[in-house]
């Protein structure tokens, strides 16, 4: 659960996921200037100071206190060499009869298509649905990224439905298609247990 003093780390075969810090800056600067044109349609419009020194440790401090709080967890995608590949947030947790949350992530073009972010939503769903005993994740991506819709799909995710204007990307409100995924999921299933 949440409030451990050591700071989550999820590992897979490939890479360990764990909370970003402060000497993260430079390598986490360097591929998202160069992932910036490959990023930007799928993303909220950068803030003016998004690069800066100040928002990155800023960034840090949130994911510190979000995780130690319950309220999300912010993870770094780390390959077992030391490079960072990107990043994936299990965000707006809510507790009590809802036991939800909200995934979102993105992965730096260099090291798109390798099975880097399913890899990665696989071990962050395991440990949702396991230690913190959730019940459902939710996903949602714009209905053109079908990369992202297919990961998606490939990491036990459902198709759910479509939000209308749902969020700003590229400053403009963007409709989604929503996903979802829950740890006792019948859906499709026909054999009665």
């Amino acid at each position: 659960m949440f409030g451990r003093r050591r700071p989550i780390r999820l590992e897979t075969e490939r890479m360990v996921l764990r909370l970003p810090e402060h000497q993260d800056f430079m390598p986490w600067v360097a591929l998202r200037v160069e992932s910036r044109a490959f990023l930007t349609p799928w993303e909220p419009v950068w803030a003016t100071d998004h690069l800066s020194k100040r928002s990155f440790t800023n960034r840090v401090y949130w994911a510190q206190r979000a995780s130690r709080n319950g309220t999300a967890l912010a993870l770094f995608l780390i390959r077992r060499d030391g490079l960072l590949l990107g990043a994936i947030t299990l965000d707006n947790i809510r507790r009590g009869p809802a036991q939800s949350a909200t995934i979102g992530y993105w992965i730096g073009q260099p090291h798109v298509r390798q099975g880097y972010m399913r890899e990665a939503i696989g071990r962050l769903v395991q440990h949702a649905f396991g230690e913190m005993d959730l019940s459902r994740i939710e996903a949602a991506c714009l209905p053109e990224n079908t990369p992202s819709r297919g990961v998606l799909e490939r990491s036990g995710f459902k198709y759910e439905g479509v939000a209308q204007s749902y969020l700003q990307i590229n400053g403009r409100w963007r409709n989604h298609v929503l996903y979802a995924n829950l740890r006792h999921d019948r859906r499709g299933k026909t054999e009665v247990r």
